[in-house]
């Protein structure tokens, strides 16, 4: 792992995420899975419709596998996935409200709806367990809280009062001539 001393003042802070090789070693399996499922989700969307008995559902699975390749992308690629873990989670939770809606009497597949469900609980046990996990481990590099010395000016504020007075802004970003209010006078 990835770690450095910064000096801040008289302040040293220790950048790195800190944590054991579990949890990162579990994300990046949740990572994984989740493209792998969203891929499932953007490719064939009308079977897995036709399955869970919501045909009319098609486009919100698709948009479903998005989401799954988007958050597993973030999560391999990000040096803190903790939340983009917590992301997934999210995203189960609008995968069991969906479910749910689909476990009405009149649905033919209510059978695979509920083995979907016990899936989505499972991937949600186990996306918890891993957010849990990163939380408490600590994540991302430590900064410095305390920003009394730090202004965010190159100058002092007096210093740069007034240095833009002579700007004029370029012909390009102006308004265009008919959008410009009507004025007389």
């Amino acid at each position: 792992m990835y770690e450095q001393t910064l000096e801040y003042g008289s302040i040293e802070y220790q950048t790195g995420d800190g944590r054991g090789e579990g949890g990162d070693t579990m994300a990046r399996g949740l990572g994984w899975f989740s493209i792998a499922l969203g891929a499932a989700e953007l490719i064939a969307p009308g079977t897995l419709a036709r399955a869970l008995g919501i045909p009319e559902k098609e486009g919100l699975i698709r948009a479903y596998g998005v989401r799954e390749i988007a958050t597993g992308v973030a999560i391999l690629k990000s040096e803190d996935p903790t939340p983009w873990v917590w992301g997934r989670v999210a995203g189960d939770v609008l995968d069991i409200a969906t479910l749910m809606g689909a476990l009405d009497a009149d649905n033919p597949r209510k059978r695979n709806v509920e083995i979907a469900l016990a899936a989505v609980a499972g991937a949600t046990a186990l996306d918890v367990m891993c957010g849990r996990k990163l939380s408490s481990e600590g994540g991302g590099p430590s900064l410095p809280l305390e920003y009394f010395e730090r202004s965010g000016l190159p100058r002092s504020p007096e210093e740069m009062r007034g240095a833009a007075r002579d700007f004029e802004v370029p012909r390009d970003m102006r308004t265009p001539e008919p959008l410009r209010p009507y004025t007389t006078g």
